[in-house]
């Protein structure tokens, strides 16, 4: 799968004076397997678990039927039978850092509730968001996607999304160490990919300059290419809670967007 570029991470060394250097090499990526993400810089705040990231700040009382930090625009486009909705907060459009929140909605069809199962610290593309995202743009696109397929290099852990399980989606060995589990877990997010394949699959029908292999997987600690990064645990969690019978989606971008 063509991944349009990385960037590797930065190795911090430590002087008397408790000095950090960070260098930054660049990578190339597989034209064939891959989802291209990017990787970690210590420097950064890694993927650790946490039921306690930020959430979104607003002095109005939280109405517990919409989801939070979102406008009416994107509020409309969660389609009416998602009852999971993975909401990815960028900092900012041109940040890539992001807080990845679960909500799942509870209750009956009038009246229902979004509650906000867990939380964790993520990273997106590394040069931030777009509204119109492009092969190897280094940004993460903004919008409303569903989440059909799952896979990784791992054995099934679990998932009640359909999973392949491969060898095909290692990363390189070329790459730098850290690197290597990227894709130990992915979940597919459905931009320009043909839903109900395995999350490698290489067809684009929107055609290849505007991107593809847009992928949730294995964070490293800093920005990507223009994937999602979390952390293990958050990765196999939602592994095993992301429902098809539950529709589930991801409303992503920076929070200024998502808010408008």
């Amino acid at each position: 799968m063509r991944s349009g570029g990385d960037t590797r991470h930065g190795d911090t060394q430590r002087g008397g004076t408790r000095r950090a250097v960070i260098k930054t090499a660049a990578l190339g990526c597989l034209l064939t397997v891959l989802a291209g993400c990017g990787g970690p810089r210590p420097t950064e705040r890694s993927g650790t678990d946490t039921a306690t990231a930020s959430q979104p700040t607003s002095a109005a009382p939280t109405d517990t039927t919409r989801i939070p930090g979102l406008g009416d625009r994107w509020q409309r486009r969660i389609p009416a039978d998602s009852r999971q909705v993975l909401a990815v907060y960028g900092d900012d459009r041109n940040s890539a850092r992001s807080t990845v929140a679960l909500y799942t909605k509870q209750g009956s069809k009038q009246g229902s509730t979004w509650d906000r199962a867990r939380a964790w610290p993520a990273h997106n593309g590394r040069k931030g968001w777009t509204t119109d995202h492009r092969e190897g743009d280094k940004r993460s696109p903004v919008g409303v996607f569903t989440l059909s397929d799952a896979g990784g290099v791992l054995p099934d852990p679990g998932a009640r999304l359909p999973y392949t399980s491969s060898a095909a989606f290692a990363a390189p060995r070329w790459w730098a160490k850290p690197y290597w589990h990227d894709f130990d877990y992915v979940i597919a997010i459905d931009y320009n990919r043909v839903k109900g394949t395995p999350p490698n699959d290489q067809t684009r029908p929107r055609g290849y300059a505007k991107g593809g292999g847009i992928w949730l997987h294995l964070d490293h600690g800093s920005g990507t290419s223009a994937c999602v990064s979390l952390s293990r645990p958050a990765m196999r969690y939602l592994l095993r809670t992301l429902d098809p019978d539950r529709h589930p989606v991801v409303v992503m971008g920076d929070r200024a967007d998502l808010e408008s």
